[in-house]
């Protein structure tokens, strides 16, 4: 058991058909009509049987906020990870292991392209009819972003107009179903069916349970599974994927920038550039990728021989989009991991380097041109921040030389047209010296410039670390693993070394962009490698109890054939930061208040603290339902007479499970011993 160890009780709960959020104490008093008999239950360990191999294939998805991927592994050859095929297109001297998360709908909302090939299309397109095209970059931001996320949130294209969100997302995983079963089916010398691949997606580990649910359902809309098989697909959460895939780690697999100490940007002997290794490093790679296929440990790691029992490490995923922060601790001999800390992190990604360099343009030529530029000449737009990306990738702490940003012509013509004057009149009236102008077209960004974009993101990223490792639970963590694609810039790198470097070792693998995508196969060729996780929010549901005089405040009285109970009690299921291993379960049993009642809804209630008394308490919201459908009990004894001839109740034991990287929910009709179908939903709040 991973939690304090408290005996098993069963609650007998009953329920109305249709359970609504009461809007304030004195309103909706029959909304909480149920009344545990007993104490609310710990999570028990129901030790749950690995299961038998049934799928012959696992294909991950590596969706990430500014480039996405995918590879796939045979379950016959599981040490074998394949990579999938180079991509057309793409920037030169990049190794396009992976595409640009970007999607392009024709003007009638037909899904176009996706990757360099949407990229390059709407480049190409006359600037009048581009603005008729709606592409989309950088879009998964908004799932984490939306706090009221639905089926129905809607995204915004370049130009302005609104799709609903659902289906850019399954227009993107349509696309690399296709590809990924093409290619697996190229290298496959069997005819495969749908069953025997099993699907990962790849998610941060701080999204919450709505975006969950959102990927989940996108993938069912886009024909990766049925719903009818949800285990046929798997939610990896990202920083636990490169955990899983940091076990398999050999020492001429990573940069260890713990042993590379730095003086201004040079090594102590001042003969080599404090990130020329790292650039071997992807050098080496960058030839080495013509095989596409990779082979990992069929045990741990080198590095892990390093390790001993209950040695703890912290994993941070520093993505476009997020930084997402992790803490594991190893068991041995098995080699299984355990969750120390609740995942944490926020939207500290590269966007915001980006970001910043749209604000600067803001303050160079005003920030209603830039808004006009972008409405006006969308594909420039993009053509402009495509270029800023490129140049963003060579920045370094050590570099002297300004980086050269070519401006699109249209941008210099439509600035002229609009304001009177030229781009290099704008900068010197502008007063920014960090910014100079060049004659042949280009802004150049002094070092200085580079620095005021990056260090509000890489500062808010190494506090983030700092603020973590400073936690009781944390403390005495021997490596920080820095992954993900903002992972690779020697800025972010010198800023980590330079705060943790003395206290801890930081490792970096050399694939360090494709470190989430590997670890997610392997996460999908066994799911049970992490052990033991910390919920990230406390659950619970609104119940009945029996009304204390002095105990409970009066306004919570709610009078109910003559007997007083106290409504909005808070029955806890988990805390947040609780310790919940795989196969640990929360039981409830619930009867239904009516005989002939055909379905049961539950009411979810989540909340960031643990000292939560009534579902009414400031910071405690609705964040879900779960639906118990209940079959005709006639047919099944569950109605018949018991004792004076009063109709029995039936008894629906719901089980919860809090354990994996989703919330999931099962059902019994204990009269019978059938199933009954429940659900649970994050969705429709």
């Amino acid at each position: 058991m991973a939690d304090d160890g408290q005996p098993h009780l069963n609650s007998q709960q009953f329920l109305d058909e249709n359970v609504s959020t009461p809007s304030s104490p004195t309103m909706g008093r029959n909304d909480c009509g149920i009344a545990p008999l007993t104490p609310s239950p710990s999570p028990r360990v129901e030790i749950r049987p690995k299961a038998a191999c049934l799928f012959s294939v696992v294909v991950a998805i590596d969706f990430g906020t500014t480039s996405s991927g995918y590879a796939f592994s045979f379950t016959q050859d599981s040490e074998a990870i394949h990579m999938m095929k180079r991509w057309e297109g793409g920037d030169p001297g990049v190794a396009n292991q992976k595409s640009p998360t970007c999607l392009l709908l024709t003007p009638h909302l037909r899904f176009h392209s996706f990757g360099f090939a949407a990229r390059d299309f709407y480049h190409d397109l006359d600037p009048e009819e581009a603005r008729h095209w709606l592409y989309f970059d950088k879009f998964k931001m908004k799932i984490h972003s939306t706090s009221d996320l639905t089926m129905e949130t809607e995204l915004e294209a370049v130009n302005g107009r609104r799709v609903r969100a659902i289906e850019v997302f399954v227009h993107a995983l349509r696309f690399f179903r296709e590809h990924a079963l093409k290619e697996v089916k190229d290298q496959s010398s069997s005819v495969l069916e749908g069953e025997e691949i099993r699907w990962v997606i790849t998610v941060p580990a701080v999204w919450r349970q709505p975006a969950k649910q959102f990927m989940r359902e996108a993938a069912y809309l886009a024909g990766l599974v049925s719903p009818d098989c949800p285990e046929h697909l798997l939610i990896a959460l990202e920083p636990e994927a490169a955990s899983i895939y940091c076990r398999k780690l050999r020492l001429h697999q990573v940069i260890d920038l713990s042993v590379q100490p730095i003086t201004n940007g040079l090594d102590l002997d001042g003969s080599r550039p404090f990130d020329s290794s790292f650039r071997q490093a992807r050098e080496q790679l960058r030839r080495s990728r013509h095989s596409r296929t990779f082979l990992v440990e069929s045990g741990t790691g080198e590095l892990w021989s390093e390790l001993q029992t209950g040695d703890r490490y912290v994993v941070a995923d520093c993505g476009g989009g997020t930084v997402d922060l992790t803490v594991h601790q190893i068991e041995q001999p098995q080699g299984t991991l355990k969750e120390l800390y609740k995942a944490s992190g926020g939207p500290y990604g590269a966007v915001g380097v980006d970001l910043a360099f749209e604000a600067m343009l803001c303050q160079i030529f005003g920030e209603d041109f830039i808004q006009s530029f972008k409405a006006k000449r969308p594909a420039a737009w993009v053509d402009l921040t495509i270029a800023f990306e490129a140049r963003k990738r060579t920045a370094s702490p050590g570099r002297t030389n300004a980086l050269n940003i070519s401006l699109p012509f249209s941008f210099i013509d439509f600035y002229k047209r609009h304001r009177g004057q030229s781009v290099e009149a704008a900068l010197r009236r502008s007063n920014m010296n960090i910014v100079k102008w060049s004659s042949q077209g280009m802004l150049r960004l002094t070092q200085e410039a580079m620095n005021e974009l990056f260090q509000p993101t890489i500062i808010n990223i190494v506090q983030h670390i700092e603020e973590l490792m400073s936690k009781p639970e944390v403390r005495g963590v021997r490596f920080v693993f820095l992954v993900g694609g903002f992972a690779e810039s020697p800025m972010l790198q010198k800023a980590v070394q330079k705060s943790l470097g003395r206290t801890c070792r930081i490792i970096i693998p050399h694939d360090v962009g494709l470190t989430i995508l590997k670890g997610a196969v392997l996460f999908g060729l066994d799911p049970t490698v992490v052990r033991v996780r910390r919920c990230p929010v406390t659950y619970g549901v609104g119940v009945l109890n029996r009304f204390v005089n002095g105990r409970h405040p009066r306004d919570k009285l709610l009078i109910k054939e003559g007997r007083e109970w106290c409504t909005d009690i808070f029955d806890r299921f988990v805390s947040v930061d609780q310790s919940v291993a795989l196969g640990e379960v929360v039981k409830r049993s619930y009867t239904p208040a009516r005989t002939g009642q055909r379905k049961i809804i539950i009411n979810i209630y989540c909340s960031t603290t643990d000292d939560v008394v009534y579902i009414s308490d400031p910071g405690v919201r609705k964040c879900g339902t779960i639906t118990l459908d209940l079959p005709e009990a006639g047919a099944e004894g569950g109605t018949g007479a018991a004792g004076g001839g009063s109709p029995e109740r039936r008894e629906i034991r719901a089980t919860m499970q809090f354990g994996d990287t989703e919330i999931k929910v099962t059902a019994v009709d204990v009269t019978s011993s059938r199933s009954v179908r429940a659900s649970i939903d994050f969705l429709s709040n």
